[in-house]
């Protein structure tokens, strides 16, 4: 490794501006946005991977073999400022100034109310190193001790990342510790930096294996310091400006594609289990599932058919469909389809050596490639070696496709479940197909599961262009969000799993993955017990995935009805799920649309209360619903800290009125978890009793006004929640002004679109002891007063 001292300025051109540095390296700067820059090292001017999968700024999609990455396609390109002096080189937009200094370290600054203000810096003491025997590269920055970091995506441990050290490198981590098992699914190397004054995102576009040191190193010879490094590839990242939180992973999720908008019934419950598909009997068992949820009253719309389908003698093989088990697999999904409920099939990207295809699929040249020889490479996976397929090889994505259509959507499932996608090659070197130009799957080994997603979405599409696709990944990179919902994989029971995975879909929403959800009830260890279940399943409704999955070491299956004690109180928390949908489907819409995050820790919409970054287990559900969590035995009363946001809070049961910015004892009854709403929000519902989202037929809007006096606007989103027609004008959507006063409590409601739902009025409930008057679009109204939608 040499550290990068000298530096030449070369060129501005096109928005770039190029620096010469020692050893053949070149610097570039891009000014992409006023707020976003990008800093890039290249070697003789070429990128070792040339091309990007993340990068698609305003959610466009990036074709099959990747983005060019010297493309400016999609940024605005602001215009800028080049200051040169003898031993510096400042480059400003109206927010961003960069100021490179020799020897090379690189000085950030934001504009505030006109004035240029500190963001960050580069260690001065060796800022870049380079491999030059070897291909690693690191990128050293100066850390403050009163500085907090988020994001990384899915990790485990606390939310603010200060003091860890974390890898990037794809496992299957099966039972793996919340708290600190390392390294596990994904590979998203982004985070965010917050000081009390600003915030900004650094994001690192690079797919080899990496690690981040956030604090958990000190050295003698160096200013305290956190730093990046990967085992190779390129130094590329972008640096993004907030000033808020917020902002940050807004726009970081813009710059990554935005997020998938998948068809309602995705946020529905949907059951899961090892269990069923590994019996003997898999099609009764899947079937007796379905009866169960009827018998008792337990909504459901779909359910998850995990690898068992597939099954020779207990192992696994892709697109092979056991008919000893599931003799029919045509009538399995006719009678889930009766029901109400889709499947999602379990696929897996890997053929075992043993695979009745195995043979056709290495004739037709579609695996990775072992390093030393033509033959595919062979890698541990599920008891037994296999080879992986190659997505950078569009034969490989064009067989997938077909498969997909073929094994699985023509007999009726509705869904693909992409599991077990790490590509754990342990051959470094092993030759990817790289789209004929060939690459080794060190320099992407995180892309095959995210092309991998990509031909299971355009399989889908392509078997029905009008529906919108659902699909779920375990693993993958930047730019899934396009494609799919994901979870936090295979974790293990217990109170701690609970209170920790509840953190790790924080960070997962904070670095741009919205739609995400834990294995309800914990997937291995043995079964949970009554308290910790009920309790698993209170939190799990409020995520934007709620799956109840196991594997159970005790040969036990987590199911709703497993205890017949508690049955009642696991059926109120789901169809307290089902009768809040309107709201969870408008969040989905939000993030589709406006970038939200579905899941927000509470300092991400009040970052002027100090008290919110302090670890906690609360966390929103959208802007104005705030879950408080039971993750402790035996607790039945609850501190609940309200985050002061200058209207207060509702309880979401009582409907008292709290301050905010008050520390609160709530009661935490078995049977449910604190739940509060934020005054001055509007709560589109339904009512309980439905078996699925399609049987949705009632409106309610439950109003939370402020309790003196305030204005808001807000709008809420509804279409058939399957189709594309919302793009052709087929949606309601409801822009609301309201406005209260000491009097009165004022809407003003505005309804736009073509689409005619199943329920033909809207009706509008309060606070139990609200006594203002309601006024509707000017005119005096009843309590009881409905609004039809037909007019």
């Amino acid at each position: 490794m040499k550290t990068i001292k000298n530096w030449q300025f070369i060129k501005n051109h096109n928005h770039r501006i190029d620096i010469a540095c020692e050893h053949g390296f070149q610097l570039h700067i891009f000014v992409l946005e006023n707020d976003i820059l990008r800093v890039a090292f290249t070697q003789n001017n070429e990128f070792k991977l040339p091309h990007t999968w993340a990068i698609a700024p305003n959610q466009s999609d990036v074709d099959w073999q990747g983005r060019d990455k010297w493309s400016l396609e999609g940024f605005s390109c602001p215009d800028y400022n080049i200051k040169q002096t003898e031993k510096t080189l400042e480059i400003s937009t109206a927010l961003l100034k960069v100021t490179l200094h020799q020897p090379l370290y690189l000085e950030w600054e934001y504009k505030q109310d006109g004035e240029w203000k500190p963001l960050f810096t580069d260690r001065k003491t060796g800022a870049y190193l380079m491999g030059i025997s070897n291909t690693e590269v690191s990128h050293y920055l100066q850390r403050d001790i009163e500085e907090h970091y988020y994001g990384l995506g899915e990790k485990t441990g606390n939310l603010n990342r200060h003091g860890r050290r974390f890898e990037m490198r794809n496992l299957d981590a099966m039972g793996y510790n919340a708290e600190y098992t390392d390294p596990l699914y994904k590979h998203i190397p982004f985070y965010i930096t917050h000081n009390p004054d600003v915030s900004y995102g650094l994001y690192y576009d690079n797919l080899a294996p990496c690690w981040f040191i956030l604090g958990s190193e000190i050295d003698n010879y160096h200013a305290y310091y956190r730093s990046y490094k990967a085992e190779d590839g390129n130094l590329d990242y972008y640096v993004i400006l907030g000033p808020k939180i917020l902002d940050v992973t807004k726009k970081y999720c813009q710059l990554t594609g935005g997020t998938i908008f998948g068809p309602k019934w995705s946020l529905g419950y949907s059951g899961s289990t090892m269990h069923y598909t590994d019996a003997p009997d898999a099609q009764e068992q899947l079937k007796k599932f379905v009866d169960l949820c009827n018998k008792h009253s337990i909504p459901c719309d779909s359910f998850q058919l995990s690898s068992g389908y597939t099954s020779i003698n207990g192992k696994r093989y892709v697109f092979n469909w056991n008919h000893n088990k599931v003799p029919h697999p045509e009538k399995m999904t006719q009678y889930f389809h009766e029901a109400g409920m889709k499947l999602a099939a379990n696929i897996k990207p890997c053929l075992l050596q043993d695979h009745p295809r195995y043979q056709e699929v290495e004739n037709l040249g579609l695996f990775i490639k072992d390093s030393e020889s033509e033959h595919p490479e062979r890698s541990m996976f599920w008891d037994d070696e296999g080879s992986h397929l190659d997505f950078t090889n569009m034969n490989t994505v064009n067989w997938w496709k077909n498969n997909v259509k073929k094994q699985l959507l023509d007999y009726g499932i509705d869904s693909t479940w992409n599991d077990n996608n790490e590509f754990e090659i342990w051959d470094n070197y092993a030759r990817c197909h790289y789209f004929g130009k060939g690459m080794p799957v060190k320099l992407l080994r995180p892309l095959q599961p995210l092309l991998m997603m990509k031909s299971s979405y355009e399989a889908q599409l392509e078997h029905a262009p009008n529906k919108r696709p659902y699909l779920i990944s375990r693993s993958g990179s930047p730019g899934m969000n396009r494609y799919v919902q994901t979870w936090s994989g295979d974790n293990r029971t217990s109170w701690n799993t609970l209170r920790y995975n509840i953190k790790m879909g924080l960070g997962m929403s904070l670095s741009g993955l919205y739609n995400v959800g834990h294995d309800v009830g914990g997937f291995s260890g043995n079964k949970p017990d009554p308290e910790l279940f009920v309790r698993w399943v209170q939190n799990g409704v409020m995520h934007p995935r709620f799956t109840i999955h196991s594997w159970n070491d005790d040969k036990t299956v987590n199911e709703p009805w497993m205890y017949p004690e508690i049955t009642n109180i696991i059926r109120d928390a789901i169809q307290l799920r089902y009768s809040l949908m309107p709201y969870l489907y408008n969040t989905l819409w939000k993030a589709y649309h406006d970038y939200e995050p579905m899941l927000r820790p509470t300092f991400l919409d009040h970052e002027h209360d100090i008290n919110t970054f302090e670890e906690n287990d609360d966390y929103l559900f959208g802007k104005d619903l705030l879950v408080a969590s039971v993750v402790e035995p035996n607790q039945r009363i609850r501190n609940v800290y309200l985050p002061q946001n200058f209207v207060g809070w509702y309880d979401f049961y009582t409907h008292k009125w709290f301050n905010g910015g008050e520390k609160i004892t709530a009661d935490a009854p078995l049977e449910r978890i604190p739940l509060f709403l934020r005054a001055g929000s509007v709560i589109p519902m339904t009512r309980k009793g439905h078996k699925n989202t399609s049987s949705d037929d009632y409106r309610e809007l439950l109003i939370m006004p402020f309790i003196n006096q305030g204005e808001r606007n807000i709008t809420i989103f509804d279409d058939d929640g399957e189709s594309f027609d919302y793009l052709k004008g087929k949606y309601l959507k409801l822009d609301i002004h309201l406005k209260c006063t000491s009097q009165t409590i004022e809407l003003i409601l505005e309804k736009s679109g073509d689409y005619f739902p199943q329920y033909t009025e809207i009706n509008f409930s309060f606070p139990k002891n609200e006594k203002r008057e309601f006024i509707i679009n000017g005119k005096l109204a009843y309590r009881n007063y409905k609004m039809s939608l037909l007019n």
